[in-house]
């Protein structure tokens, strides 16, 4: 385990206090009987800083993206496989006529 994935660990785990905070903070309206308009500022602060350590986390975890490299041969298909059953030529594009005339009537 790395420092990035327990940094979304803790991110995960600020979100779901964040989301116990707002719903103690409407019982406690609803005992009040007051209207509910928005959580308070510090559940907010806390969705944010979830909200960061958590992208941040899944942004470092998966590790390093590695490039596509168009002309390698690995990329390219050598032979169609020896088991034609299942590939299907036939579809209902045959329907369409090859050419459509779409313009845009104003």
């Amino acid at each position: 385990m790395g420092v990035g994935f327990l940094i979304g660990v803790i991110g995960v785990a600020i979100l779901g206090h964040a989301a116990y905070s707002t719903i103690q903070y409407r019982s406690l309206l609803k005992i009040l009987e007051e209207e509910f308009s928005r959580p308070p500022l510090n559940v907010v602060v806390e969705l944010i800083l979830g909200l960061a350590f958590s992208m941040f986390a899944a942004l470092s975890v998966p590790g390093k993206f590695l490039s596509v490299l168009p002309d390698s041969e690995e990329n390219r298909i050598v032979s169609l496989p020896d088991n034609l059953d299942f590939m299907v030529f036939n579809h209902r594009g045959k329907v369409f006529p090859p050419e459509m005339d779409m313009k845009l009537k104003l």
